[in-house]
């Protein structure tokens, strides 16, 4: 016998063998119908007090059945024939069929029965016991009721030979059993011996047992296998020893263990065919000879004779030992083995059922077909599933897979191959779900893990299937990446890339064939998100709701002001709403701080946000992290397209051609302040335009700065531009001034809105125009009242103290020496700052319905420099009593030309840094006519207000007598700068040094000794005539160091004269100087081109006269051939 049985248990000592079989053509599906039906039948009650056991099989060796003998479950008792006959003409042949079929078990077989399909006619009408005619599969209603007949007709059989073997013919020879290997070695023997005897007679009391386990009677079973042992034990004949301690164990383990020992694998169901009670009575039923029996001298015997659970392991253990002495038994052995371990299975004694199967690993069988060691290894890996140990299952599945394609294959089964790898997945603490993966520490070992991972990639792609290769690297990627050196992570990318390029990876979840369906594999680790926080809108676009609305403070959170108790979970915290809201059409942002834990760059393409609650227009980004960035920001944007509330779940990727979709609830490790904002509905959009100079600002949306002179009036045009998709229907301006320490007189920015109002409502594109005046007057008296100590006396006073600055500087005042030295104009520059923001408030569209509106605020900086020092104050009298001459020591700081003017005075002309005198005849003032306030101002006023006040308006009649204003020539000063530094010169100098333009730092190359021309030609591009002009070329050499040697009398030589005369050069005409020069020694050699005015009276810039510098190398002449 080659062929185990590893779904043998001991239970299936009791049973008999029934084979079926197809006789001629019949179709597999139908086939497997009817068996099913027939092997439904699997105990049968006979006199309603016995019960028999029928084993079923489809396919059965002859040669096992020659150990029919040895144990009597292998032999086959009955066949039963399954075959379709159309015609009459056909049946002789199928009953010829039927009968060869019989010949092959015909030394063992009780009974058999033929089931013919589709034939009819006179042929079905004659009544034979051996053969059943049905029309056709569908109509066969009694197939179970004649198996049950058969069955019993087997019994018959059975109990005869039973009790033809348990009858003691004392006169009758006793004939040897032997087992197929064993018949040669008998050949010869003394069969009168004693011991020949006792070997007869104990293989026979064996046989019986068998037969009495077979037919019910267990009591009877034990009773003989303990005397075969004994007999048996005393010959030495250890095979047959072996098989009588095997039975006595399987008798013992039915009665230990009615519900049998199979469990999940074999599953033999006891309700098929039985009555109710039969699991009830299984027990009583099948230990007697005559059915259920309540007499306890039974049960006692029964008792003696049965092994214990302990008892039945050592005999187990006993006969296995004796089996491995005969190396033809290496089958029995096997799967005494495995019915052992069932047993143990029962018994929850792992380790030692692990000994068993240890021995039936090492069991020799000789050559074993491909397919027979698949099965072999697929059933250890069960058995030690069975037991609990489902890493040493695993490994034994992994080695049947692997036997599934060995080398030896002709057409390797890739797929049996992948199902069996899928097995193995529990028994090394893997599932192909990541999100097992994402809780707690790693379970199992990784470097088997990755093992396995590989060959489940490798598999699937030999099976054709790219997309379950990508599923499985991608999951290999994802979770094992803690665990992958730097060049396993490049070569899993490698291939990822390489499968994805011709199947793209995604989130679909993917359904094998036998329905086990693989979840996505979301790539959260590339690159690996720490944190997530949703950005607030600009300050230019946040969206401000209209105060003073009833109830629009009030929570409805809880009706508790405060809790001890703060339940919540990081989900909650995910599901908190943001106190800021985003808008309808307005670009979003979301801020991701992640970091690459690859060791080389990552490629992340088509990054955006996964959003739910309103529809969201997610725009994609692309990003490239460098290897072992470090945490990294990447802000997603995205366009909310309706109102409500929004939700952001996570973000999807696209890497290594694998899409992901990542949701914030799969990742643990991330930190997030909120998930969750409103989206109120549309506003419009308001930018502005200035017509001064931007400059940035934090704060503020945008900041205009401007520089003014004190009292000086600027105007800044602002161009307001709807550049939204929502009418601008309201738009309100304000100014508030930043808090400054200076007090500013006058109003500082000023406008009219009305213009602008009445282009409302402001459609999207369109723009108007506002004009601010922006106007400064501070007081930079450094805080002293000038007018404190004037009076008529005529004596001079000043209002500012002996300890000023200013004072010290202008008091030794000379005509000729200026005040404006670079030391007095630093301590003169006072410049002072105003800081105002002008913030427009603006609303329109369904925005404004809901009570929301938007600020854009200008910023607008301002510095102030003093343009007027009135340094001294004294009065001189006049020739009336009523009037008076003011004198006034006016100092200009500023760096341009002032003019001040006064009523009825003549104009003074102040230069940069110039202080001059001013007189100016003014009426005495009686500052007692002025208005006083009203007596209910004062009674709520304070004393420093109302002096103040009263300053106040001394200092605007003072103002309104004396008129005195100033304007600055700024602006020529200004123009003269960019027409010096800009603009080009109208007079344009070209010099050419031997024909070739010498410019640009350009050296033009020359031989010693040879002449060299030098020309200057000038083109007048301006509107007046020039010249006449003198040019004067003087050469030098510079040495690099500082030192120019202009003394090259013996190196240079002018061939004519060194000055050049240009006469009157009319507009938009041109002249030519010539001239020559020769070198005589080697070097570098600049030429100084200076210029000649002969016309006293010019008035050109200077800047028109620059020529362009010359630098001339003069080389060595190369000698002359036959020197």
């Amino acid at each position: 016998m080659s062929v185990p049985d590893y779904m043998q248990c001991a239970e299936d000592h009791q049973t008999v063998l029934v084979v079926v079989q197809p006789v001629g053509i019949v179709p597999e599906d139908q086939f497997f119908k009817i068996y099913k039906r027939i092997a439904s039948v699997s105990q049968v009650i006979i006199r309603e007090s016995q019960r028999l056991l029928i084993r079923y099989r489809h396919h059965y060796l002859p040669e096992n059945n020659e150990w029919g003998d040895f144990q009597t479950h292998r032999k086959v008792v009955g066949l039963i024939s399954i075959t379709t006959c159309a015609t009459s003409k056909e049946w002789p042949q199928t009953a010829e069929r039927f009968h060869g079929q019989k010949e092959v078990y015909s030394s063992t077989l009780y009974d058999s029965r033929l089931l013919v399909f589709g034939l009819s006619g006179e042929i079905t009408e004659q009544q034979r016991t051996d053969v059943a005619f049905y029309p056709s599969f569908e109509e066969c209603s009694d197939v179970e009721k004649r198996v049950e007949d058969f069955v019993e007709s087997i019994y018959i059989v059975l109990e005869s030979k039973r009790l033809d073997r348990a009858t003691d013919k004392s006169g009758d020879k006793i004939p040897l059993l032997c087992v197929p290997f064993e018949k040669k070695d008998f050949v010869g023997l003394d069969t009168d011996s004693r011991h020949y005897k006792k070997r007869c007679q104990g293989r026979m009391r064996k046989h019986v047992g068998d037969l009495c386990l077979q037919a019910g009677m267990l009591q009877d079973a034990l009773v003989h296998y303990h005397m075969a042992v004994e007999l048996l034990r005393g010959v030495n004949d250890f095979l047959w020893l072996g098989a009588a301690l095997e039975g006595l164990c399987s008798a013992s383990v039915i009665f230990h263990y009615p519900g049998g020992t199979a469990g999940k694998m074999m599953g033999r169901k006891q309700s098929i065919s039985q009555p109710l009670d039969a699991g009830k009575r299984h027990r009583a039923g099948a230990l007697t000879t005559n059915g259920i029996s309540a007499d306890t001298s039974t049960e006692i015997g029964r008792a003696k004779n049965c092994l214990s659970p302990e008892d039945i392991i050592e005999k187990y253990k006993e006969a296995i030992s004796y089996y491995g002495k005969y190396k033809n038994a290496g089958v029995i052995e096997l799967e005494a083995c495995v019915k052992a371990v069932r047993v143990l299975a029962i018994q929850k004694r792992a380790r030692e059922a692990s000994d068993f199967l240890q021995n039936a690993v090492y069991i020799n069988l000789g050559q074993l077909s491909e397919e027979e060691k698949i099965q072999r290894y697929s059933i250890l890996s069960e058995l030690y599933e069975l037991i609990g140990f489902h890493r040493k299952s695993a490994f034994f599945k992994r080695v049947a897979a692997m036997q599934c394609v060995a080398p030896t294959i002709p057409e390797p089964g890739w797929r049996a191959c992948y199902k069996l790898l899928l097995e193995t997945l529990p028994g090394y603490s893997l599932s192909l779900d990541p999100k097992d993966f994402s809780k707690g520490t790693h379970r199992g070992w990784a470097a088997v893990q990755m093992r396995l991972l590989h060959e489940l990639v490798y598999a699937s792609r030999r099976m054709g299937n790219p997309a379950l290769s990508v599923r499985h690297l991608s999951f290999l990627l994802q979770t094992m990446l803690d665990f992958l050196s730097d060049q396993e992570k490049k070569e899993v990318t490698q291939s990822l890339e390489n499968y994805t390029s011709k199947c793209p990876g995604g989130m679909e979840i993917i359904t094998l064939p036998d329905g086990l369906k693989l979840p996505p594999v979301p790539f959260t680790k590339l690159p690996i998100v720490r944190s997530v926080k949703l950005l607030n809108l600009p300050v230019s676009l946040r969206p401000h709701k209209v105060k003073g609305l009833l109830g629009q403070n009030i929570s409805n959170a809880s009706p508790f002001i405060y809790s001890p108790i703060i339940m919540h979970n990081r989900g909650e915290e995910r599901c908190k709403k943001i106190d800021f809201q985003w808008v309808q059409g307005d670009v979003c942002e979301v801020q991701l701080m992640v970091y690459n834990p690859m060791p080389y760059e990552l490629r992340v393409e088509n990054m955006g946000l996964l959003t739910s609650g309103v529809e969201f227009e997610s725009l994609p980004a692309a990003l490239s992290l460098p290897a072992e960035s470090g945490l990294y920001p990447v802000t997603l944007v995205g366009v909310p397209r309706t109102a409500g509330n929004i939700t952001v779940n996570g973000y999807h990727t696209s890497v290594f051609g694998v899409t992901s979709d990542c949701l914030l609830d799969g990742l643990p490790g991330v930190k997030t302040s909120g998930c969750l904002v409103e989206v109120i509905p549309a506003l419009p959009r308001l930018q502005l335009q200035t017509s001064l100079p931007r400059v940035c600002a934090e704060e503020l949306s945008s900041s205009v700065s401007v520089q003014l002179f004190n009292g000086e009036t600027q105007q800044l045009t602002i161009t307001l531009e709807n550049i939204g998709s929502e009418d601008i229907e309201t738009l309100e301006l304000t100014s508030k001034i930043v808090s400054t320490k200076e007090k500013v007189f006058g109003e500082f920015l000023s406008w009219e809105l009305d213009e602008a109002l009445s282009h409302l409502p402001l459609k999207p594109g369109q723009s108007v125009t506002l004009t601010v005046n922006i106007k400064v007057k501070l007081d930079f008296s450094g805080q002293e009242n000038l007018l404190q100590d004037l009076n008529d006396d005529g004596i001079s006073v000043t209002g500012l103290p002996i300890s000023s600055p200013l004072r010290q500087v202008l008091k030794p005042r000379a005509e000729t020496k200026p005040v404006g030295s670079e030391s007095s104009k630093a301590e003169y520059s006072h410049i002072k700052t105003l800081e105002a923001v002008l913030n427009f408030k603006y609303s329109g569209g369904a925005g404004k319905v809901e009570s929301y509106y938007r600020e854009l605020s200008l910023g607008v900086h301002v510095d102030v420099e003093p343009s007027v020092f009135f340094t001294r104050v004294s009065t001189l009298p006049a020739t009336s009593t009523r009037h008076c001459h003011l004198l006034l020591d006016i100092f200009n700081p500023t760096e341009h030309e002032l003019t001040v003017r006064a009523k009825n005075n003549q104009d003074l002309v102040l230069h940069a840094s110039e202080c001059q005198r001013m007189a100016i005849q003014v009426d005495k003032f009686d500052f007692e006519s002025l208005p006083q306030p009203d007596q209910e101002s004062v009674r709520f006023s304070n004393p420093k207000q109302l002096e103040e006040e009263r300053q106040h308006a001394q200092g605007c009649q003072i103002n309104s007598k004396l008129g005195i204003c100033w304007k600055a020539s700024v602006e020529g000063v200004l123009n003269q700068l960019v027409l010096e530094h800009l603009q080009l010169a109208p007079l344009q100098w070209d010099v050419l040094v031997n024909k070739k333009p010498c410019d640009c730092d350009v050296i033009a190359d020359c031989k010693v000794g040879d002449a060299v021309s030098l020309e200057v030609k000038l083109t007048n591009r301006s509107k007046n005539s020039v010249g006449p002009l003198a040019l004067n070329v003087v050469p030098y050499q510079d040495y690099q160091n500082g030192v120019q040697n202009y003394d090259l009398e013996d190196g240079v030589t002018f061939i004519g004269s060194n000055t050049f005369y240009i006469d009157t050069v009319k507009p938009n005409e041109s002249t030519v100087c010539e001239g020559a020069l020769l070198f005589l020694y080697t070097g570098d050699f600049y030429l100084n081109i200076k210029f000649q005015d002969d016309s006293a009276g010019r008035e050109l810039p200077l800047a028109w006269f620059t020529l362009p510098s010359v630098h001339i190398r003069a080389l060595d002449a190369p000698p002359q051939a036959g020197a």
